[in-house]
């Protein structure tokens, strides 16, 4: 118990709730923007809700795991895109009449998902041939789809030399990109109080409750994506089912 609430209420003050709220943070949402998050794991979930703190007008989430998506638009008002569906880029400038977002979010980083598209491929040939590390599909996709003078959060993480990263279209669109480590502690008393006062219950994420034995058994759930999993707590002296 954290100030008589719940474990389950402020385990997330650790990590994934700050880091989503930096990265709206440092998305410089402003009232009455459009925001587009790739990725729904986690640390997505926790920026859709983080973006909606800052008053914007629409918050449009993309991935392709179906509960990912079931979850970022069960608060009533995230639009959602399913990129195995869906032209990423084409559907978002039909939604927002070939302007783009304002303000993008990558909370995917490194473990873009392989979709087919030549940089994917690109990518997915290097690392078998160790000649790359990173495949940043999401970040050359959100440089393209982030509106001329827009922001660009990048709360995903990158791991080595990325390549063929559209950097000409960044400087002429005029795109501010901010990323960075999570500044935890910085965060932790401004989002307790959140919690305490009802705007936010970060235990919404969580999907599968285990004990600290079976931990290896929700690793591997949580990394096949099997059983809709989408965030395990691990609990110590829990009884295994």
């Amino acid at each position: 118990m954290n100030n008589g609430l719940p474990d389950e209420k402020v385990l997330f003050l650790s990590d994934i709730f700050p880091t989503g709220y930096m990265a709206a943070e440092n998305a410089e949402i402003q009232p009455g923007d459009t925001v587009a998050i790739w990725g729904c794991g986690p640390v997505g979930q926790f920026a859709i809700r983080s973006a909606w703190m800052f008053n914007p007008k629409r918050v449009i989430a993309i991935d392709r795991v179906p509960e990912r998506l079931e979850m970022a638009k069960s608060d009533g008002r995230t639009e959602i895109i399913n990129f195995d569906k869906d032209d990423v880029y084409d559907r978002l400038m039909e939604m927002t009449n070939g302007r783009g977002p304002d303000r993008g979010i990558d909370a995917v980083g490194t473990e873009a998902h392989w979709r087919g598209s030549f940089d994917a491929v690109l990518d997915k040939a290097k690392a078998a041939l160790f000649l790359g590390t990173d495949r940043p599909h999401v970040l050359r996709e959100a440089i393209w789809c982030v509106r001329k003078g827009g922001t660009l959060s990048i709360p995903g993480v990158y791991v080595g030399f990325l390549d063929k990263i559209p950097f000409g279209a960044a400087m002429n669109k005029g795109l501010t990109m901010k990323m960075g480590q999570t500044h935890v502690k910085k965060y932790y008393n401004q989002l307790l109080r959140k919690i305490e006062e009802g705007e936010i219950d970060p235990s919404f994420v969580i999907t599968h409750k285990m004990p600290l034995d079976d931990a290896p058994r929700g690793y591997k759930i949580f990394r096949d994506k099997e059983d809709r999993c989408i965030k395990v707590v691990l609990k110590p002296g829990m009884k295994a089912a």
